[in-house]
This record gives C-alpha cells, structure tokens and sequence, in this order.
C-alpha cells in the first residue's frame, strides 16, 4: 500500500515569504497523513542516514527548494519535520499562522520559547537556564537529541514554537554558533523574568503605600 505526499498549497507570491516558513506549512500538510506522520515520527533525534523513511516525503523538497549537498541543513530539516510529525495531540491541530510582516529577529525562538515556559510554570528555571547554556556550548549535532523530549514538554504545556526560527537556527548553528546561543540566552531572560519584574513592581508599590 502506498501512501502518496498531499499536494501541497501553493504558498503566497509575496517574495517576503521565507522558505523555512513554505517548508514548515508543507510538513503540516504532510502529516495530514496518518502513515506519512508516522515516517517522519521515526527520525527524531537521529541523523539523516538513519532516517530512511524520511526519504520519499523530504528529498523531493529539498531538491526544488534548498540545498541538499549541505550536511547541517539537511539535518534540520529532517529534524524539524520529525519534530512536527511528533507532536501531542493536543497540539497537531495547530497549523502555521498567516504570513505577518514581523521582522525575524522578533519572532520567538527557542530561548523565547524556554522563557515562556518558565513564566507560565511548564518548566523550572533552573532547567531551563542549564539547558540553554548547555546547548550554547556544544555543536548543532549534540542539540538534536535533547529536542524531541523538550519540545514535546512544551507543546504539552501550551507553549507554542516557531519551528521556522528552529529551522534555520538550528541550520545555521554550527556556522553562527555564539551569536544564535546569544540570542536564545536574551530572549530567554527578556521572556522568563517578566513575573519577576511584575511581583517586584508589585512589592516596591507596595512599600510605597505603606
């Protein structure tokens, strides 16, 4: 039995379009296939020559879209399509959002999304802050087996990820390590402190009052 790739939707024309964001909406269009999720499920945390039955749904993309002689972009690729393919229950029913002109650099990544986690309770601070200066220490290769557990804690506490930003973070990180590990780090503390700061506006108004 054979299990054909969902045609995909033609993305907008608009040149602004980045094509980690097309890729990101061809893999949720994909997993609209039970059988099809279930293949790219089988990659996650592995290498792209361990991931055989990513192959047929991923190779055809990366050949009219990206380039497919680069190792580090490769592997995100894979990694990111297995990543969504995994996904809760709760979250596979959250398809990308609409194109919206917000720069890059201010769409959350996964420093914003550790942050947010922690401001909301899904996770503690110290693990998440160890996790993220784990990471800024080590190779993108080293990175890819912690994702699948931590994304998935995410996804299953409500907290959502960009997996566009992940994409090419995680593409570029062997290249740009320290300035991508810097940009986690900030958007972590600007993202993770704000009931801090909230609880001691609250305290100092307080004492004021007093």
């Amino acid at each position: 039995m054979t299990d054909s790739v969902p045609a995909a939707t033609a993305p907008p024309t608009s040149s602004t379009v980045r094509p980690s964001d097309r890729f990101v909406a061809y893999v949720h269009q994909v997993c609209a296939s039970p059988q099809a999720r279930a293949a790219l499920r089988r990659g996650l945390g592995l290498p792209v020559q361990q991931c055989t039955y990513l192959h047929r749904y991923l190779v055809p993309w990366l050949r009219d879209h990206d380039d497919p002689h680069q190792g580090d972009v490769r592997r995100a690729h894979y990694a990111v399509a297995s990543l969504i393919a995994a996904r809760p229950r709760s979250a596979r029913d959250t398809a990308p959002g609409p194109h919206t002109p917000m720069a890059w650099y201010e769409r959350p990544n996964l420093g914003a999304a550790l942050g947010q986690a922690v401001d909301q309770g899904v996770m503690k601070e110290n693990s998440a802050e160890s996790t993220l200066h784990l990471m800024a220490r080590q190779s993108s290769d080293a990175i890819h087996p912690y994702l699948p557990a931590l994304t998935r804690q995410l996804l299953a506490g409500g907290i959502p990820v960009d997996w566009a930003v992940l994409l090419e973070d995680l593409a570029w990180f062997n290249r740009s390590r320290d300035r991508i590990a810097t940009r986690w780090l900030e958007s972590y503390f600007r993202t993770a402190t704000r009931s801090t700061d909230a609880a001691t506006s609250d305290d100092s108004t307080e004492e004021t009052t007093r």
